[in-house]
């Protein structure tokens, strides 16, 4: 695939561009009405290893029989060019409502290079992708069969497929593929390719075509509600146990620091015994370490939490799963027009603490999570090129990406970075800091900032955890997600668990009269990512049968960019939650 190809596709779907030498069969499709014998277009699209989802190739990288000319290519937007998706016109000849006995498509003459093709892709039970009206249809090479003359095993290739189409009036409402006929590999052998073609009238209306593909009993099961309701009561707890422990202890502590009339003696033994999140007040709101990039990985989180959630709400409005490579292309757009909030929380937060290096904060803001993700599809591309995968993103691809980034998420951000400074950028905290920091006292173990950040994680993990084996399932074993209603709860449920947590663990740090909140706060939560991320690998090892360089590199770079979005989400709504809780409690204490 030629880079100036990429490029014209790539920018076509940005642009919107029509195609002026577009078929009947094409337009017939893109309305998804067509009269009787109306062209209707099979594209084939991908084969590869069926235990490996992401190890796809060209359809036409097996030895199958090639259309003859230069067969019409169909280019979907960017999240399907990003899927891995090469829609090819198959050529083979179905007409609307008109059956097709058994016909040849093609003489494939077997050589001793093409049986060793198709025996290695059969031994590693590839499968294979078409496409009807953007409906799917999916079938194996072949399999193996006992011989009954030796204990090994014969390669057989299906060599008839026959295409079942089920239409309601001028639509197409379902399609289905069955193979038959197999017959053994053996060089020097000449194998009819044939196809039939069967419709079928059905009732199902168009707007349910799609519920086939749906796997009702497994996302709905009885599971997935029981972890809905035990996250719920998991929040109510938490809810509870933190106004109920944080507000009794701090209503004891006001009390006790608010009285002036108190004999001498009295005043003498509580200012003896005071201790705790108190006589920190002068370091409390001390500038974090690393400003800047605390900032940034704030601001970036705050995006990524209005993200998901606008990206959650599109999905159950518009049902997004209907389309090929529709949520990825809804999330790079709402990516780049959401990029304002990123730049407006971390310029107003850099600000707030008296940060004067604003062109590193801006840059660092707009490019931290797009290079990571750079960063990580460079290593996974590389690797699919080299094994000439579908996978590999196009050249083209690559430049509209860069330019949406370039010319609408940068600039916005840099926007936003400019407005939160002079709008929300003013120091407001309630203590004034001291000019000599106050030494850290040595605490137990359980009270140390690592361990208060490991540990931080694990409930906010706990909430999510049912969910997880759904999404990594729904991703990585061929299921469409579709339960969004569940995500959306799921997703506020983490907010709330993550704030409540990061809260505890901030008070507890304090109390040990360690100021250095900001980072804890944020680690507190983030370590969740650590925490899905140990179980990508319990789930890799347990639920899968992926194999291979390939498969494994992709699987644990597509998750540890998953984990690190999802780490400064969760870090980002701990320390703004944290953030909250600090100014509260220490607006009321004397802070003299």
């Amino acid at each position: 695939m030629s880079p100036p190809s990429s490029a014209v596709r790539s920018l076509s779907f940005l642009f919107v561009a029509i195609s002026l030498s577009c078929s009947l069969a094409f337009a017939s499709e893109s309305d998804h009405k067509y009269q009787p014998d109306d062209p209707v277009t099979l594209w084939v699209n991908k084969v590869g290893p069926y235990n490996n989802p992401q190890e796809t190739y060209n359809y036409y990288s097996l030895p199958f029989c090639r259309p003859p000319g230069s067969a019409a290519h169909k280019w979907g937007g960017l999240g399907e060019v990003l899927g891995g998706n090469e829609l090819i016109d198959s050529q083979i000849e179905i007409k609307f409502q008109k059956n097709v006995a058994k016909s040849t498509i093609c003489p494939l003459e077997l050589d001793e290079a093409k049986v060793k093709h198709f025996k290695d892709a059969i031994e590693n039970s590839y499968w294979f992708e078409f496409f009807m009206d953007d409906l799917p249809l999916w079938g194996f090479v072949g399999e193996l069969h006992p011989d009954k003359n030796s204990d090994s095993s014969k390669h057989v290739l299906y060599t008839h497929k026959t295409i079942n189409v089920k239409y309601n009036k001028d639509q197409i409402i379902h399609v289905n593929l069955s193979q038959e006929s197999p017959k053994p590999l053996e060089t020097g052998r000449i194998l009819d390719m044939t196809y039939s073609v069967n419709w079928i009238s059905t009732n199902i209306t168009f707007a349910r075509r799609f519920d086939v593909y749906l796997d009702y009993p497994f996302f709905e099961h009885q599971i997935h509600w029981f972890s809905i309701f035990n996250s719920f009561m998991m929040v109510i707890f938490l809810t509870g146990l933190v106004s109920m422990i944080l507000m009794r202890t701090l209503r004891n502590d006001y009390a006790k620091y608010a009285r002036e009339d108190d004999d001498l003696e009295t005043l003498e033994r509580d200012v003896s015994e005071e201790s705790g999140w108190k006589l920190v007040h002068g370091d409390v709101f001390r500038p974090p370490r690393n400003l800047v990039v605390l900032s940034a990985v704030v601001g970036t989180g705050a995006q990524l939490s209005l993200l998901v959630l606008l990206v959650i709400l599109l999905a159950i409005v518009g049902t997004l799963y209907v389309g090929r490579g529709a949520i990825v292309t809804t999330f790079i757009v709402c990516y780049a027009l959401t990029s304002f909030i990123s730049g407006y929380v971390s310029g107003g937060m850099y600000s707030r603490h008296g940060g004067k290096s604003w062109i590193k904060s801006m840059i660092l803001t707009a490019s931290l999570f797009p290079f990571m993700c750079f960063g990580i599809g460079f290593v996974l591309n590389t690797i699919a090129i080299f094994y000439g995968s579908l996978a590999a993103i196009p050249f083209g691809t690559i430049v509209v990406v860069f330019v949406i980034w370039a010319f609408i998420s940068f600039p916005l951000a840099l926007l936003g970075t400019v407005v939160g400074r002079n709008w929300s950028g003013a120091p407001n905290n309630p203590c004034r800091v001291k000019t000599i920091p106050r030494p850290i006292p040595e605490k137990k173990w359980y009270l140390t900032p690592s361990v208060v950040s490991l540990m931080g994680g694990l409930l906010p993990f706990g909430s999510i955890f049912i969910e997880m084996y759904f999404v990594f399932t729904s991703f990585w074993n061929y299921k469409v997600y579709y339960v969004y209603g569940f995500m959306l709860l799921v997703f506020l449920i983490l907010i709330i668990v993550t704030v409540c947590v990061t809260i505890v663990g901030t008070y507890f740090l304090l109390n040990a009269e360690n100021y250095h909140w900001q980072w804890t706060s944020f680690f507190s939560a983030a370590s969740t990512a650590v925490y899905v991320y140990l179980y990508s690998i319990y789930y890799y090892y347990v639920k899968t049968k992926m194999s291979g360089f390939f498969q494994t590199s992709f699987y644990f770079g597509y998750t540890l960019m998953f984990c690190l979005g999802l780490g400064i989400l969760c870090g980002a709504v701990g320390y703004l939650g944290s953030n909250l809780f600090v100014r509260r409690i220490y607006r009321n204490i004397k802070c003299d």
